[in-house]
């Protein structure tokens, strides 16, 4: 049965103490307060008190008191109860390993990138996580992404998905219409997926995709691209980094326990709280490109963008793609079961992104579409070859993506968030445009033989992609 009005469902206030807001309480007051009002399309002072109480759960320092930790139950994506006790459940391994979402985003504010000290320990990501060892045959050691601009991020990838998926049915209408095998090259606003290949019996051929998913969703988030929403990534994160469980995943409805974890609290995360950590994740502004005050800065910067094009850095960093629409539904419309989709609730929220001031900046091309300066491709893409390896430290594929495949790093925001590389640790744009191989490696080449002026304004170019507050 369809949940009632958007997070109607969860967004009835938590039954916390009456004092949890007084200073000597050590409960998180804003827990449950995202109310019933979150439904349908917000108005911007709507918008605003969730994005308050988003903001204000982002920076806040979960206790057990709230629910924090995890006894019983590992970090694994799918529900998983531990095999053993641990004696120390704060660990930089399986977790739990923070306290605050802000204490690892956090460059150069609230919701951008971690330090190298911040670096998270991932599985597979499906039930091996309970494991008490740095050793990369058991994990793979990651760094903290900036959120900056991820609301327009996940709303390309919707759209995208969108259009790889009509051309998929169209192709499959026409083979049958014909009764002849089609083959056609999947597109979306200037990225190339690959090619598939319908048989006249529906019969679909996709060996020949190139950097996506057989079910043909773009998924822009995590380093090897297996997120499909902020919500998921919010759900995965609440669990793993705090021991907070999310109701939509950890309970009644899919474990059949209010308290999966054991540690005595119930329905810690309400889909509300879900909703508002999200609604403000996806209204950070976006990164820009700024004018430097120093002239010579300024002319080395623009030479560099022009470098940084002609070198086929962009043919990967595409400085921009378009979006038709601004307006950002929660729960969307792509996620599985253990996220909530729209399909799960009677109308989704909607969160319009040009109701704040930054997406009026934003420039549009002809068609009237926000052009989105991601200096992306949401797509993936293998980063080693026999020579340059060294973005191919992992050992283990991640949801069944390659180990030493990565999705595309939008640079949008780079100047702000070093240091550089899936493992932060890299400390210069000059190293991580070195360690790329595979399929970033004609670039690269062309980058490295370039004079020491011409790398000098490429690198002046990229620091003016920056975060601002």
């Amino acid at each position: 049965m369809k949940r009632m009005g958007l997070l109607a469902l969860g967004l009835a206030a938590t039954a916390i103490s009456a004092f949890a807001g007084e200073p000597w309480q050590e409960t998180t007051p804003e827990l449950g307060q995202a109310g019933a009002e979150v439904s349908g399309r917000l108005t911007a002072d709507q918008l605003n008190r969730l994005t308050k109480i988003g903001e204000a759960l982002f920076a806040a320092r979960f206790t057990v008191e709230d629910g924090a930790g995890r006894p019983g139950a590992t970090q694994a994506i799918v529900p998983t109860k531990r095999k053993h006790p641990v004696q120390n459940e704060m660990s930089r391994t399986a977790g739990i390993d923070a306290n605050s979402c802000a204490a690892c985003h956090n460059m150069p504010f609230p919701g951008g990138a971690g330090d190298f000290v911040t670096n998270v320990f991932v599985s597979e990501g499906f039930e091996s996580a309970d494991f008490d060892t740095t050793d990369p045959q058991f994990s793979n050691e990651r760094g903290t992404n900036s959120i900056f601009g991820d609301g327009l991020v996940e709303l390309l990838a919707r759209e995208m998905t969108a259009d790889l998926q009509r051309q998929r049915a169209d192709a499959i209408a026409l083979a049958a219409k014909t009764r002849q095998p089609q083959r056609i090259a999947l597109e979306s606003k200037g990225v190339k997926y690959g090619w598939l290949t319908v048989a006249p019996d529906g019969l679909v051929d996709m060996h020949e995709l190139d950097g996506i998913d057989m079910d043909l969703v773009i998924r822009p988030f995590s380093q090897k691209g297996v997120m499909t929403s902020l919500r998921q990534f919010t759900v995965n994160a609440l669990n793993q980094h705090h021991g907070m469980e999310p109701v939509e995943r950890f309970g009644g409805r899919w474990t059949g326990t209010t308290d999966f974890d054991g540690d005595k609290h119930e329905d810690e995360i309400k889909d509300g709280d879900v909703s508002a950590i999200v609604a403000w994740q996806a209204t950070l502004p976006a990164p820009v490109q700024k004018t430097p005050d120093d002239p010579k800065w300024r002319d080395m910067a623009a030479a560099g963008e022009k470098l940084f094009s002609g070198m086929g850095c962009s043919s990967c960093h595409m400085p921009s793609l378009p979006l038709d629409s601004l307006a950002f539904a929660d729960p969307g419309p792509n996620d599985v079961a253990g996220t909530l989709n729209t399909k799960q609730v009677k109308e989704p929220a909607i969160y319009d992104l040009s109701l704040r001031d930054w997406t009026k900046k934003l420039k549009r091309n002809e068609k009237g579409q926000v052009l989105v300066p991601l200096f992306g491709d949401l797509k993936r893409h293998t980063m080693t070859d026999n020579s340059i390896d060294q973005l191919g430290n992992e050992l283990i594929a991640q949801r069944f993506v390659d180990r030493n495949i990565f999705m595309t790093a939008e640079l949008w925001g780079v100047a702000s968030t070093p240091p550089y590389g899936h493992r932060n640790d890299i400390t210069t744009l000059d190293g991580i445009i070195r360690a790329h191989g595979g399929d970033g490696r004609a670039a690269r080449d062309a980058y490295v033989d370039a004079s020491d002026e011409d790398r000098s304004k490429i690198v002046a170019f990229l620091k003016t992609l920056v975060i601002e507050q």
